[in-house]
């Protein structure tokens, strides 16, 4: 016990070193009777215009970044997030895979040679790539030990900021996988253990804080920050404590708690941390019902979409429901989608 105070005090000068400009958290809850639910934040320093898109099956897609794009036809439709109607940043496709992209400064992708040989995925379709054409997250998986592409990424538009991400994948049953590009080598680390994920540090680093914290009851203390490792652990212990019920009312409310409690607040500064984050949007994903809640912090409202009532099929049509304009929507908002010419993903 006259140990603790000193390895406590290690571990808050460990975190302090991490850069936490950036602040997205993404959780998993796996309740009784195949109740799979997956909810994220969307933290960012200035706004970051999204809104939601439907994308029927049969759509014909590339790589975006030139001759070497690798090329496919969606196999399945999926609603999604985007972010400045360029990437697609979070969403789920008809079959309950959940995608969600997160910020990961220590990424660091392979270098792409268009001249070269190897297939370039841009960064922006990454997560719409693995809607487009898994089912399970074994799929996704299995499929990206063939290297099929080079993701490629470039500067945010306007600004001299490279995109640098990690992805996080689940799905229907609960199995959950994460992607990150460590020193230009793609590692994955499946296991349907793996239900959070925040920012810095690289998730193995994240597994071994947490481990740290298992051993420090959470009724008694959490790390409370909005640092990305204190989130890390808040999340895997609230995800756990929650009701465990197959009720969906219940059980997307106390998801909801859980990823709420993992959020900043709106405006926060510091002098010691000017550039940090604040919560702009959250999402929390149904993967046994297909219904995806929203909710933004400029809307009083938390409204909810059925995937299941749009016509997903070679035949239906892209739909969007606008939110770049702070528009408020009550309850199921199907009806507030509108037919519209699908956005064009950010290329090189």
């Amino acid at each position: 016990m006259k140990k603790f105070p000193i390895i406590f005090l290690l571990l808050v000068l460990l975190i302090g070193a991490w850069n936490t400009s950036e602040a997205c958290t993404r959780v998993v809850y796996k309740g009784p009777d195949n109740t799979v639910i997956t909810a994220r934040s969307m933290d960012w320093k200035d706004e970051i215009p999204g809104n939601l898109w439907v994308f029927p099956r049969g759509i014909q897609r590339d790589g975006e970044v030139g001759p070497l794009s690798i090329k496919w036809t969606s196999k399945y439709g999926s609603l999604i997030t985007s972010s400045w109607d360029i990437s697609a940043s979070d969403g789920m496709n008809e079959k309950g895979l959940v995608t969600n992209l997160l910020w990961l400064g220590e990424s660091q992708y392979p270098k792409f040679d268009p001249k070269g040989k190897e297939k370039g995925l841009a960064i922006s379709l990454w997560a719409q790539y693995f809607l487009d054409n898994f089912a399970t997250v074994k799929e996704a998986v299995d499929h990206m030990k063939t290297d099929p592409f080079i993701i490629v990424s470039d500067n945010i538009p306007g600004t001299e900021r490279f995109a640098t991400v990690h992805l996080s994948i689940s799905d229907a049953s609960g199995d959950n996988a994460v992607f990150e590009y460590i020193n230009g080598k793609l590692v994955v680390h499946h296991d349907p253990s793996y239900t959070v994920m925040t920012n810095s540090p690289i998730f193995e680093e994240q597994l071994a804080l947490n481990r740290y914290w298992q051993g420090i009851p959470g009724t008694v203390m959490l790390p409370g920050t909005n640092r990305a490792a204190d989130r890390f652990v808040r999340a895997s212990y609230y995800i756990n404590a929650i009701p465990q019920t197959s009720d969906p009312r219940t059980a997307v409310a106390s998801v909801f708690s859980v990823i709420r409690n993992c959020s900043v607040p709106y405006g926060i500064s510091s002098e010691t941390e000017p550039n940090i984050s604040s919560t702009r949007w959250r999402a929390v994903s149904d993967q046994k019902n297909l219904v995806y809640y929203f909710e933004t912090v400029f809307t009083p409202n938390t409204f909810w979409v059925n995937l299941k009532d749009f016509d997903l099929s070679p035949k239906g049509k892209v739909m969007k429901l606008s939110l770049d304009n702070f528009q408020t929507y009550n309850g199921k908002a199907n009806k507030d989608f509108k037919e519209s010419k699908p956005f064009k993903f950010l290329g090189i």
